[in-house]
């Protein structure tokens, strides 16, 4: 089993910035894709981006060159920087956690993000 605890959402005016956290712990793999995905009210939970232990980062269009999904592999933590948000951005984030072999997959509690002036 994995554990994931979030932190850092909230409420943000237009074109500001926040930063989500999410730390695993309980039977990590060392080879695995942390990451977070959303949930826009009224919408089906969709990918916002990804980083594998390696380093490598995956994100949805609508984010790329606004957000940055980092990670502390010491710390079995991963890190959404989220700049110039826009009232698109207000969802639900989740952390998620995946073995890099495995299809099991993990889910953290959420976290709301609301942009709104």
């Amino acid at each position: 089993q994995v554990q994931l605890v979030e932190s850092g959402g909230g409420l943000v005016q237009p074109g500001g910035s926040l930063r989500l956290s999410c730390a695993a712990s309980g039977s990590i793999f060392s080879a695995n894709i942390m990451g977070w995905y959303g949930q826009a009210p009224g919408k089906t939970r969709e990918l916002v981006a990804t980083v594998t232990s390696g380093g490598s980062t995956n994100y949805a269009d609508s984010v790329k060159g606004r957000f940055t999904n980092s990670r502390n592999n010491a710390k079995n933590t991963v890190y959404l920087q989220m700049n110039s948000l826009n009232a698109e951005d207000t969802a639900v984030y989740s952390c998620y956690y995946r073995g890099s072999f495995s299809r099991v997959v993990f889910w953290g509690q959420g976290t709301q993000v609301t942009v709104s002036s």
